[in-house]
């Protein structure tokens, strides 16, 4: 039964994992058989990011609303659905719609599944164990995703990455259908409108960034998106000023620790998934990688992160969080400079010893800043401010992704773009290593009057 209980609740887990690495290495493929350029595959890969961060918080609404278990089945039928579409669109149009429609099925279910999780293990110890289980499931899909990839696409075509999660999919609601109780509903009101400007500004800053290497800086469109973003983001601050029903916990980020990791969180992905979008591209055009030879060659780059989780977890009771964030920051920004210094002609060993390198440190980096944001926040607020970093985590892929759209557009070759984003890469690490140093602190929290969910994410 417990068995069933975790693959049910892993289902759409997997799904999003691998969904998050392996389009890293069809992008170049889809690209060539859609005639696709490089906005639209930067749309392809960001517009799943876009609305699965600009829905987060507010599908965790939606569970505590009208029932966790069914906002799960909900976020798995528009996944299965989407990636069918994916799989069949016959232009990039259709393609990136079907993205977005992922994304959203992807941020009905996050949230949804681990709360359903805890709920299924009421023991302490069991549920520890299987969180354990959970973790190298969710971890060891992600590390394989790009050998996955390259695999499907090399054997089968890109429309593959996308088939793979029907059965994935049907089989997950089926189980929990089967083996998961349903949740009672809740009467706490959605804060609609402060989400829906959540969903402005970060369309607009996605336009803004994606659009403008191709439209201009300063053509009409890409400036209206800027200004929506801007005035999306000044009714937000007004309705967050005087609602008691605000979007995000303001009274936990007067702690510094807790500031300090969403800060972490956001340049830990858009430095993390930035790269792995740009290398994705990199290996095929610059190094004249097949797919499956760049599912491969980036593999360096997940391979370790599972391993790493582990290290953390033997660790993690002796070692404050602030400086072991610091130190493994500092050396994925180093890893990065290195990699910064290598061209498309330099021996394939080189670039996949800086990878690994990255890939070590943030198997400890991710669980690290997740541990020391709930020392901030404490346990009684554990559930809201994880849906904050989270959140806020898919913000920084949003941003990384498309920020390396932005490089590899205006950069005159591959190399030349892979050397700029790697420098960024390295500066955003580097920069997160500083704010660890400086704001995060293992010490009891204070107490602090916030709202409080009853769901909590994954970091």
């Amino acid at each position: 039964m417990s068995a069933m209980k975790i693959t049910a609740l892993a289902a759409g887990f997997v799904m999003a994992s691998l969904d998050a690495t392996v389009m890293q290495v069809a992008g170049a493929t889809i690209q060539k058989d859609l005639h696709a350029s490089l906005s639209q595959l930067t749309w392809a890969v960001d517009g799943y990011v876009l609305t699965f961060a600009a829905l987060l918080m507010l599908a965790g609404g939606l569970g505590d609303r009208i029932g966790t278990r069914r906002v799960y089945l909900w976020g798995m039928a528009i996944f299965v659905v989407a990636s069918l579409a994916s799989a069949l669109a016959p232009t990039v149009e259709a393609l990136i719609g079907a993205r977005l429609l992922q994304g959203a099925g992807a941020a009905l279910f996050m949230p949804s599944s681990l709360a359903l999780l805890v709920r299924a293990f009421p023991d302490a110890r069991e549920r520890t164990k299987v969180l354990g289980i959970w973790s190298a499931i969710v971890s060891s899909s992600m590390a394989l995703g790009p050998t996955v990839g390259g695999v499907m696409v090399g054997a089968f075509g890109w429309p593959s990455i996308f088939l793979i999660n029907l059965p994935v999919g049907v089989a997950g609601m089926l189980l929990t259908r089967r083996h998961i109780a349903a949740t009672a509903p809740g009467t706490k009101p959605l804060a609609a409108p402060g989400h829906g400007a959540v969903i402005v500004i970060l369309a607009g800053l996605s336009f803004a960034l994606i659009e403008g290497p191709q439209l201009g800086w300063t053509a009409v469109p890409v400036v209206a998106s800027v200004a929506a973003a801007l005035v999306a983001a000044a009714l937000l601050v007004a309705r967050e000023r005087r609602t008691a029903n605000p979007v995000l916990p303001w009274a936990l980020f007067r702690r510094p620790s807790f500031t300090g990791s969403n800060a972490v969180g956001f340049l830990f992905n858009a430095a993390f998934y930035g790269a792995l979008f740009m290398v994705g591209l990199y290996v095929q055009h610059a190094r004249g990688a097949s797919p499956l030879q760049a599912g491969l060659e980036i593999l360096p780059l997940t391979l370790f992160i599972p391993i790493s989780n582990i290290v953390f977890a033997r660790v993690s009771g002796r070692l404050p969080a602030g400086p072991l964030l610091a130190v493994s920051l500092l050396v994925a920004g180093a890893a990065s400079l290195f990699l910064a210094a290598l061209s498309p002609s330099t021996p394939y060993w080189m670039l996949a010893a800086g990878l690994a390198l990255t890939s070590i440190a943030g198997g400890i980096i991710s669980p690290a800043m997740t541990a020391a944001m709930v020392n901030a926040a404490g346990t009684e607020h554990a559930g809201v401010a994880g849906s904050v970093l989270n959140a806020n985590r898919q913000v920084g892929s949003l941003v990384g992704i498309a920020s390396m759209g932005v490089v590899l557009a205006v950069t005159p070759s591959w190399g030349t773009g892979a050397t700029v984003s790697f420098l960024l890469v390295g500066a955003a690490y580097l920069a997160g290593a500083l704010i660890a140093w400086r704001l995060i602190r293992d010490r009891a929290a204070k107490p602090a009057t916030v709202p409080t969910r009853t769901h909590a994410h994954a970091a």
